[in-house]
């Protein structure tokens, strides 16, 4: 007996394919266990939703709290290493002692070039030259060591967003302005406006005017980072038209170790990714990532594990309902769609509520967890690919998991199955 007869005597479009509504009519008849099933599945999916929306937050606000503070990588000269000399063609000295070297700030060789070899590749955003050092300030009989950090803001401020850090004045850079911290500023009594003289260890000093005070968001970078004009600092830490390091950005964050070693292949100097420099952040980053695939997995399963059990208790239900659809002519295979139609709707419908359901987990929580200030303590937006992924695994999971008892229910003699 064919599907369209069966249906159109049943006052049923007989453009609907006879597995589609065999197998409504059987999620219908059992409404309380779809009703449950669809609820097991959508809180599954939920949870994958909420959680996997919750932790790409949570990360994406931690690698922004970092590298809004330093640059993707940074390239610095070569170490400093000592050579035994020989005496002689052939002989070395012996019972040597060496001794390391003092590791002195030196100037990046032919810099200028190295800049623009690296401005080519496509992995990079920017790059900033800056010159590094420690210095002295003193202000009446207080004193504090300080580190000095000579850019180009045009340049920097587009790698480490300063002006937004800025709490007290402004970040303009001029000839002899400085920016210093918080922590800084509180030692040595010192507001916008006051002036500074700095000293270096080579002899030279220059007075600066304090034109902004900034927070990093951490006590010892407050109390000893400084900022001052690049040509400035290369001449009081002697290192005139060199610099010390040339910090860039990369357009994926998460590739900065392979472009850093790519471009250290092709200079033959030091390069230092973030991921390198904050081994221990970026260990912890994966194992998180580790954690929430596998709580994806196993909520999966669970869910999976569900689907098919109540598709068995169907099976078995509608067990004289299949005997008399095969003596009515209809094959094993359409009773295969059937029930692996049921697993998949199932899938579909819980995994549409769960999406809502993560939603709406979400926007609770935003709303229940903020910053003392009465801010969104990170922000959290949930990606339509999350949604239309969910869907798709859902539906799978649910197509995968009624395959046994759709082949069970294929298997079944109509004979036996009508005599119950």
């Amino acid at each position: 007996m064919s599907a369209h007869p069966v249906s159109s005597e049943q006052g049923i479009a007989p453009w609907i394919p006879f597995e589609w509504l065999v197998a409504l009519r059987f999620l219908r008849e059992g409404q309380v266990q779809t009703l449950f099933i669809i609820g097991g599945v959508a809180i599954g999916v939920g949870v994958i939703v909420f959680m996997s929306a919750l932790l790409s937050g949570l990360q994406a606000n931690f690698v922004k709290r970092v590298l809004t503070g330093q640059a993707h990588i940074q390239l610095l000269p070569p170490k400093e290493i000592s050579r035994v000399l020989p005496l002689g063609a052939h002989n070395v000295l012996q019972n040597s002692i060496v001794q390391a070297p003092l590791q002195r700030a030196k100037s990046i060789d032919q810099w200028q070039s190295l800049e623009a070899q690296i401005l080519k590749l496509p992995e990079i955003n920017v790059v900033s030259p800056n010159v590094s050092g420690s210095a002295l300030v003193v202000r009446g009989e207080a004193s504090r060591a300080i580190s000095v950090l000579g850019v180009d803001p045009n340049l920097y401020f587009q790698i480490v967003p300063m002006p937004e850090k800025i709490v007290h004045g402004n970040a303009n850079m001029t000839v002899n302005d400085i920016l210093i911290g918080t922590e800084l500023a509180i030692d040595l009594g010192l507001s916008v406006g006051d002036k500074l003289r700095v000293s270096a260890a080579n002899g030279n000093a220059n007075t600066f005017l304090v034109s902004g005070i900034f927070d990093l968001g951490n006590k010892a970078a407050n109390s000893r980072t400084t900022f001052i004009p690049l040509r400035a600092a290369q001449s009081l830490l002697g290192l005139v038209g060199g610099v010390t390091s040339l910090d860039m950005t990369v357009r994926d964050v998460y590739a900065a170790e392979a472009v850093a070693q790519k471009i250290s292949a092709q200079t033959g100097m030091q390069a230092d990714s973030w991921i390198k420099t904050n081994e221990q952040f970026f260990t912890a980053v994966n194992a998180q990532t580790t954690a929430n695939t596998a709580i994806r997995m196993f909520v999966g399963l669970s869910v999976a594990f569900g689907i098919a059990s109540v598709l068995v208790v169907s099976v078995i239900q509608k067990s004289r309902e299949i005997g008399i659809l095969r003596a009515m002519g209809v094959t094993r295979g359409q009773i295969l769609r059937i029930f692996l139609l049921q697993g998949g709707l199932l899938g579909f419908g819980g995994s549409l509520v769960g999406s809502l359901l993560g939603f709406a987990g979400l926007v609770i929580w935003q709303q229940a967890e903020k910053n003392p200030d009465g801010s969104v303590m990170f922000a959290m937006k949930l990606e339509p690919s999350l949604i239309l992924i969910a869907l798709v695994l859902a539906s799978v999971t649910g197509l995968i998991a009624s395959f046994a008892p759709a082949l069970r229910a294929a298997r079944l003699d109509p004979v036996v199955a009508i005599r119950g």
